[in-house]
């Protein structure tokens, strides 16, 4: 069984610019994850910053996941 791959130049505009759209949104989210998990402090990260790091190269589940369910609510 074989894969067959289209190309970049093989694609359709609408295939080319849908592919661009998912790649800005995930650099987005994970440029804004890790900016959040830089400068925040520990005790508002659920679990271990150490722990957030390689997860946040789990395209696009990591950056997600920190950004809903890794960062604590801070104290007012």
């Amino acid at each position: 069984m074989t894969c067959s791959r289209k190309r970049r130049h093989e694609l359709s505009d609408r295939q080319q610019a849908a592919i661009l759209t998912l790649a800005s949104v995930e650099l987005s989210l994970t440029a804004t994850a890790a900016a959040d998990l830089w400068r925040r402090p520990a005790g508002q990260v659920r679990g271990r910053k150490g722990m957030w790091w390689p997860l946040l190269l789990v395209q696009p589940f990591g950056p997600i996941a920190y950004l809903t369910l890794g960062r604590a609510s801070s104290p007012r």
